[in-house]
Order: C-alpha cells, then sequence, then structure tokens
C-alpha cells in the first residue's frame, strides 16, 4: 500500500536519447522508493516502454489524468501520458534538437502541473543542455528554464549534494572568462545566504560554509591576484556578522578535503569547474543537482544522459534514487512549514 502522506513528486524521464528511461524505470520496478515518495511518471508511454525494455523489466502502469490520481490503485505505476515523445522519432545515443525539445515541453508541462498544486516536486532523469537549446529552449541550462516558468526573480543557483556535502556556486554555467566578471560581492553574498537557506531546509540547523578562493592559493597575499583581499574575505566576513557561519576564503585546491573531511557542510565555489571537480571525482555515479532558491522543488542527477551505454542494461540508479529522496525530503520540510 501507498502511504498517502507521502509527499507525491513527479518523475520524468529525460532525454529520450539518453539513459533516463532505463534508470526511471529500474527505480520504479525496484521499488526501494515507495518509503519516501508516490511516484507519478509524467511523460509518454512509448518511452516507458523503452525503458523497460532496456532494464529488462516489466511494470504494471495506468494511464491517468491530473484529476484522478488519487484513484490509481496502489499496486500500479501512475503515468500522465503526455503523447510528446516518440522513439522512432530520434536516434539512441545521440544528441538532437529533436529530442531537446521534447525534453523542454516535457519540463515544461511537469512545472506547470505543479504550479498547479498537483506535486509537492520534480525529479527528472539526465537531459542533454544543448539538445534542449537546438530545440528552442534558448537558456543556457534547465535551471534558467524553470525560473522563467516559474516567474523567478532574484538569485537562483545550482546545487549538488552528495554524502551530506551541499555545494554551491557563485557562477554557473557559463564560459569562464564571462563567469570571472561576475564574481562579485553580491553574487558571493547571495551563494552563501542561499547555501545557509537550502542546508537548513533539508534539516541541517547551524549549517557550517566554507567559501573558496577564486585564485591559485588562494592569491598568495596578492602575488597571483587581489580579489580575495579586495572583495572576497570582506564579504564573507560580512556575510558572517550576520550569524550565517561561513568562513574564508580557502585555497581551492583543499577545502574540499577538508569538507569532506567532515569540517564544513558546504563549499561555495567562485566557478563551476571548480567545485564539481572535486564532487564528481568524490562519486560521480550519486551526487545530486538540486535547483535552489526557487518556489519548487526540483532535483535530478548530477551526471548526464551518458550515451555510450544506452540500450546497453548497466546503467547504474544510484543518483536517480538520491534526487527523488532529496526532493521528497525537501518537500516534506516545505509542507510543513507551509501548513
Amino acid at each position: 500500500m501507498t502511504d498517502a502522506t507521502l509527499p507525491r513528486i513527479a518523475l520524468l524521464l529525460g532525454d529520450p536519447t539518453g539513459i533516463g528511461p532505463e534508470i526511471a524505470t529500474r527505480v520504479l520496478h525496484d521499488g526501494r522508493i515507495v518509503d519516501v515518495a508516490r511516484l507519478v511518471v509524467v511523460g509518454d508511454a512509448r518511452m516507458l516502454e523503452q525503458g523497460m525494455q532496456d532494464a529488462k523489466v516489466t511494470l504494471d502502469y495506468e494511464r491517468v489524468t491530473a484529476d484522478r490520481l488519487d484513484q490509481v490503485s496502489p499496486s500500479k505505476v501512475p503515468l500522465i501520458d503526455l503523447g510528446n515523445m516518440d522513439p522512432a522519432s530520434v536516434t539512441r545515443g545521440r544528441a538532437s534538437a529533436e529530442a531537446g525539445r521534447m525534453t523542454g515541453d516535457t519540463l515544461v508541462q511537469a512545472l506547470k502541473l505543479a504550479r498547479q498544486g498537483l506535486f509537492d516536486g520534480v525529479t527528472f532523469a539526465p537531459l542533454n543542455k544543448r539538445a534542449m537549446f537546438d530545440g528552442g529552449y534558448k537558456f543556457a541550462d534547465e535551471h534558467q528554464l524553470f525560473a522563467h516558468e516559474l516567474g523567478h526573480h532574484g538569485y537562483f543557483s545550482e546545487m549538488n549534494v552528495l554524502d551530506g556535502q551541499w555545494m554551491s556556486r557563485v557562477t554557473g554555467h557559463q564560459s569562464l572568462r564571462q563567469a570571472l566578471d561576475h564574481v562579485t560581492p553580491e553574487r558571493i553574498a547571495d551563494a552563501i545566504q542561499l547555501a545557509d537557506t537550502m542546508m537548513r531546509r533539508a534539516g541541517i540547523e547551524k549549517p557550517r560554509i566554507a567559501v573558496a578562493a577564486l585564485n591559485p592559493h588562494g592569491g598568495e597575499n596578492g602575488l597571483f591576484g587581489t580579489e580575495e583581499i579586495d572583495f572576497i574575505r570582506p564579504t564573507v566576513e560580512r556575510v558572517a556578522a550576520t550569524g550565517i557561519d561561513c568562513r574564508g576564503p580557502f585555497p581551492a585546491d583543499t577545502v574540499y578535503l577538508k569538507a569532506f573531511n567532515g569540517d564544513y557542510d558546504s563549499v561555495v565555489s567562485m566557478y563551476h569547474d571548480q567545485g564539481q571537480i572535486a564532487t564528481k571525482l568524490r562519486g560521480f555515479n550519486r551526487g545530486v543537482t538540486i535547483t535552489a532558491g526557487l518556489s519548487t522543488v526540483l532535483t535530478t542527477p548530477s551526471h548526464g544522459t551518458a550515451y555510450d551505454i544506452v540500450g546497453k542494461g548497466v546503467a547504474t540508479t544510484g543518483a536517480l534514487e538520491s534526487a527523488i529522496r532529496l526532493a521528497a525530503q525537501l518537500s516534506v520540510r516545505q509542507i510543513r512549514q507551509a501548513a
């Protein structure tokens, strides 16, 4: 039986040319998430069938409309069949604009249903950012698409969660040259404050945040750059004075060792790869990405579409399971706070 008090999470199959359908189907079949969430597949029955074929499993699913979700038998997997992803129209294991368009369409539909109160959170299997851009969704990444669709104004950011560590960053998906121009006191403060907020929402009462330096060796007292002296350290100190436990800046090549050793709950990096390299080396197939700062809970595995293993039935589900669990955890606390 399904516990009706559990949060209802929309599960999206991701890019139809990647491993998303396979890992989503296997998670549904294994049933290891039934203790934390009520899952509803939002997508296309043909892609769900493709996932079953790849995973070599069978699901008893039922097509259902949004207004009949509560009437689905607990023994069946509910599917809101959008009928918008024909696997015959794309080449598997290869990025395409058509696949990106279909992926973006599905994300938008799921967001609309979440805004209507149908879902407490959304978890989506891996997608391809370039394919979505080529397919008509002219955003640098899905996070910007989410903010646009949700009418969000203000700061938001991608965060990565792995082994209890919440990794945030000041700049996101942009060239390194552009990112350096966007490392500003305002964005540093926003990133620290958002990291603190998200961890508190997840139940960490007193988050400990380390801030990475921008330059090698933390600038070596101005020898390799003065950003740390000019505005990074002053910003960290200013935010710390508000009551947030943040410290730094620390040299980026050692701060993650301190964090993974348990000294901190989070590291705020200055740019994308500064944090992603450390996190993915730590656990590539286990990390979760969350769009932090938006009204809707949105999570996904930190890994990509894995085109090289599509259709081989060997894709692992650990990151997707963790993404669902985190979405459920955040949703439950969000529901309680709103009550």
